[in-house]
């Protein structure tokens, strides 16, 4: 590419000296940390062994704010409607906490949701008698806005829980048409967007969520060990709360009541790592930074150059569907165990990750695969990057009897 994307790449990989020693394409996983990221970690965690915690939380007080500030800036959402949490899976859970469900509730969701939902889900069932509906699939892959609608319309229908790009696929889900049927039927509506913050462009407003729920390891390039939830105004001002407040979502005001947190603080727990927190905030303004120059449509495009390489090997078969698709480009390969090809793909300095078909299970039976390879390059990839991971699998691939081709 030409024009400003050239420095800005410089830069981006001046920023990150892993790329001088490896390819990483596991920004699925957990992106690498740019060095303002590092720094606001290290800096703090030097405060804290000077000052001690409670002070240097204290003497960073401005910066912390900060952080909340940045948050809202990179999803479209005010300062005071970013809770700070554990992980996005914390997230998700403190937003469906805050439902008061009864048998025969409806949640409706879709076949290609994270695992972890799946199971909060499926372990709501269990324990509280709720009927988890999933929605059906378009033709080409990803949920069909149509079915949505038309579970909405049951008389039992409690609220709608929406991947935004699930862990295992490349497929990018229509939230923002799922979200004008679940705020035409008044449902409360949970979007994970995980895997989504830090590789697109996100809004609250135009995605019309209740809960937008996030991570700070993956494409958002922070630490790990940390995550959000941003919550919008028409939540709080039903009264959302967690069912399991903390000191810092509540205060206890008698031996039997209490009030709630204002704005999304409710959400949090009193207990953070500050470092993390610090390093969250560097990491959103250097995703917003990234976004201006250009950076999502890099991500993609580096995807769309694996897939199509990566396609073309023998025995191939790439696993994305959707009409919209981003920068997770999974595949299988026949005979092939995709864990074993991420070890010996490592040991070419090159990271990718896998995963088994308990990771995705509606979506990998329908797809008839047991393992895929996951490969998620990001904005401070390059071409040749895309071209040495083909070319190594293409060794990897082609050695049987040497010990580096996997079979299943």
């Amino acid at each position: 590419m030409t024009g400003p994307i050239d420095g800005a790449l410089a830069r981006w990989r001046a920023d990150t000296p892993g790329t001088a020693e490896r390819a990483h394409l596991n920004n699925a996983g957990a992106g690498l940390m740019p060095a303002p990221v590092v720094s606001a970690l290290h800096q703090h965690l030097d405060l804290e062994a000077s000052l001690g915690g409670y002070e240097a939380a204290d003497a960073r007080a401005p910066q912390i704010r900060a952080t909340y500030e940045a948050l809202g800036r990179l999803v479209g959402a005010p300062a005071d409607r970013i809770a700070i949490v554990e992980n996005a899976t914390v997230a998700v859970s403190q937003a469906l906490s805050t439902i008061d469900f009864a048998p025969g509730d409806v949640v409706i969701t879709s076949r290609a949701d994270y695992v972890s939902n799946q199971l909060m889900l499926l372990s709501l069932a269990r324990r509280h008698g709720i009927d988890v509906r999933r929605a059906a699939d378009l033709p080409e892959g990803g949920v069909d806005p149509d079915a949505v609608a038309e579970l909405a319309r049951h008389p039992r229908a409690r609220a709608v829980v929406l991947s935004w790009m699930p862990t295992n696929s490349g497929l990018v889900q229509d939230v923002e048409a799922v979200g004008v049927i679940a705020a035409e039927r008044g449902l409360p509506y949970l979007v994970d967007a995980c895997q989504v913050v830090g590789q697109l462009p996100v809004d609250l407003t135009k995605v019309g969520c209740d809960f937008l729920a996030g991570t700070g390891r993956k494409f958002l390039r922070g630490p790990r060990g940390i995550g959000f939830l941003a919550v919008s105004e028409r939540a709080l001002a039903r009264g959302d709360y967690p069912l399991y407040l903390d000191l810092r979502g509540g205060q206890w005001t008698g031996p039997d009541s209490f009030e709630v947190a204002p704005g999304a603080r409710r959400f949090e727990n009193w207990e953070f790592g500050y470092a993390q927190v610090l390093g969250l905030g560097a990491a959103a303004e250097y995703a917003l930074e990234a976004e201006a120059a250009g950076g999502s449509d890099r991500s993609r495009r580096l995807a769309e150059r694996a897939r199509a390489a990566l396609g073309a090997l023998p025995g191939a078969r790439i696993l994305d569907r959707g009409r919209h698709r981003g920068a997770i480009v999974t595949m299988c390969f026949e005979g092939v165990d995709a864990a074993a090809l991420v070890a010996d793909l490592r040991r070419r300095r090159i990271n990718t990750s896998s995963f088994p078909r308990s990771a995705a299970v509606i979506d990998m039976d329908d797809k008839g695969a047991t393992s895929g390879l996951r490969v998620s390059p990001h904005y401070y990839n390059t071409d040749d990057e895309i071209d040495r991971l083909v070319s190594a699998l293409t060794e990897c691939l082609d050695t049987p009897g040497t010990g580096t081709r996997p079979r299943i």
